[in-house]
């Protein structure tokens, strides 16, 4: 995404969302957060997961701040959605759909163990409170500078780093439960 300014504002014309110039300026970055997500998807669930998030864009327009960063409802609209796709899916049910991703100098063992760890972790994103799930997500997948968070959240930079503290101590004490750490 190579724009200035993803401002919502940008993408409306009459009140009405610009879907084709959203496409047009997303869909590439829509596919990197798929393939960064850690799942194996398949060509057809990855199409289905781009559009959907283009029909919850145009079905939210109305409820959209139009001072805000398109590429932030578009991240969090996407990784809603693979989790969603994803979530109770057995992520080992064809091992012929890893074969491409395999390295020959890695242990299919370990990486077996984080894709477990990133189950879980996955799993527990779903049950936090919307403020941490999206703390987590910005300072974790969006790899989002502490300030840069606390200006979207309109929150303190301690309590940013209070809250990923929190939300690290507690991921640590499930993955050992789990006898993943």
């Amino acid at each position: 995404m190579e724009r200035t300014d993803d401002k919502i504002r940008e993408y409306l014309k009459n009140n009405e969302l610009n879907i084709e110039q959203v496409i047009s300026d997303y869909s590439n970055y829509i596919r990197t957060i798929i393939h960064n997500s850690g799942f194996v998807l398949s060509k057809e669930d990855e199409e289905e997961i781009i559009l959907d998030v283009y029909l919850a864009l145009w079905n939210n327009t109305q409820r959209l701040d139009i001072n805000k960063s398109m590429s932030n409802y578009i991240a969090g609209i996407t990784k809603n959605l693979i989790m969603k796709k994803c979530k109770g899916k057995n992520q080992l049910e064809n091992i012929e759909d890893y074969v491409e991703y395999l390295h020959v100098d890695q242990n299919i063992e370990i990486d077996f163990i984080e894709s477990q760890k990133n189950q879980v972790i996955i799993n527990e994103l779903e049950n936090m409170k919307k403020i941490d799930k999206d703390i987590f997500i910005y300072y974790y997948y969006e790899q989002r500078k502490v300030k840069d968070i606390a200006a979207i959240l309109d929150i303190s930079e301690s309590k940013v780093k209070t809250k990923l503290f929190r939300i690290r101590k507690k991921l640590n004490k499930i993955l050992k439960k789990e006898g993943m750490k």
